[in-house]
């Protein structure tokens, strides 16, 4: 069962946390489900980060809290179904991690409380800041860092000339995504190759098809990617290729360099925006937030695998250097 999936993934996390200094609603137990494009296990430092904010909240699982986690695999025509199954239990909100999920859920339910986490918002909602409807939530991909991660990118491995970008053009959040990254690569005068991924197949086949004008790559973040990120990591160490991600999770996995949103401070917002929503906040009053921080991670093994120094100032400005 998923709900066993997730319990043995945040193994061991509860057992820390401390006890509980104030009760919800007396003898009401919210019911929370989550839609997400991987398993409790790839997401369980995550899903730690929000269940521990709840916890600080007053909400013990299993007590006034129960947690229904769906994930669609890296599979983003599973939500429907996955949204469907999850009105079914009758939760009392709903979290939706990617474009897909959120769009999923804003067609099947017009009452339940939805908290996304998406790319481009507006894609889901009208305003960020009065969303109306039953939905608002957090950006959680920002595709004007594009040119930043290219900088970063440059300084790690100075001889880039030509960048391989693997994104999945079937999920709405990428369009806006490859804009920026043509953009930024067209300024530093590099060649652009694009290979939209939308399986392993597909991840494996743009990496055979690799020559040499492309001597980096640039990772999309998004359920594909994300579901087969250690493959990522392994073909782009196995071709000898830096490369630069979205999401934190690649550069724990094995690859270079990860720069953008904090996914862990986005889940325990999360948590207070679902407290908010239970105390009877109506998701349309509360605004569509952006990321209020950002990570530079950089993988010193995949460094010296690459034979890539860290630079000094780069090392410095790091929130962490995996050894």
């Amino acid at each position: 069962m998923r709900r066993r999936e997730l319990v043995a993934a945040l193994a061991g996390v509860t057992a820390a946390w401390p006890l509980v200094s104030h009760a919800q609603e007396a003898g009401k137990t919210f019911r929370i489900g989550m839609a997400e494009p991987v398993s409790a296990e790839l997401n369980a430092a995550y899903l730690a980060a929000f269940l521990k904010t709840l916890q600080d909240l007053g909400y013990v699982e299993g007590r006034n809290l129960l947690i229904e986690h769906r994930s669609a695999d890296g599979d983003a025509s599973r939500f429907p179904a996955l949204i469907s199954e999850l009105i079914a239990l009758n939760v009392d909100l709903i979290v939706a991690r990617g474009t897909p999920a959120a769009l999923a859920a804003k067609k099947a339910t017009s009452t339940i409380p939805v908290l996304m986490v998406v790319g481009e918002p507006l894609l889901v909602v009208d305003s960020l800041a009065r969303p109306g409807r039953n939905i608002t939530g957090f950006s959680g991909v920002q595709p004007e860092l594009e040119p930043k991660r290219m900088e970063l990118l440059r300084e790690m491995a100075p001889a880039t000339s030509g960048i391989a970008a693997l994104l999945n053009m079937s999920n709405p959040v990428t369009a806006p995504q490859l804009k920026e990254l043509q953009a930024a690569t067209k300024a530093k005068g590099w060649r652009f190759h694009l290979f939209d991924v939308r399986s392993r197949e597909d991840i494996e086949r743009a990496f055979s098809s690799l020559d040499k004008t492309s001597d980096a790559i640039v990772v999309g973040l998004e359920g594909v990617t994300q579901a087969h990120r250690e493959t990522i990591a392994e073909l782009a160490a196995k071709h000898r290729l830096p490369a630069i991600y979205g999401g934190r999770e690649f550069v724990e996995a094995g690859g270079l360099i990860f720069y953008g949103p904090s996914f862990t401070d986005i889940y325990r917002r999360l948590a207070t925006y679902a407290d908010k929503i239970f105390k009877g906040a109506k998701p349309a009053d509360l605004p569509v937030e952006q990321p209020t921080k950002l990570e530079l991670v950089i993988n010193g093994g995949a460094a010296r695998a690459l034979g890539l120094e860290i630079p000094p100032g780069l090392r410095l400005l790091a929130d962490e250097v995996i050894e």
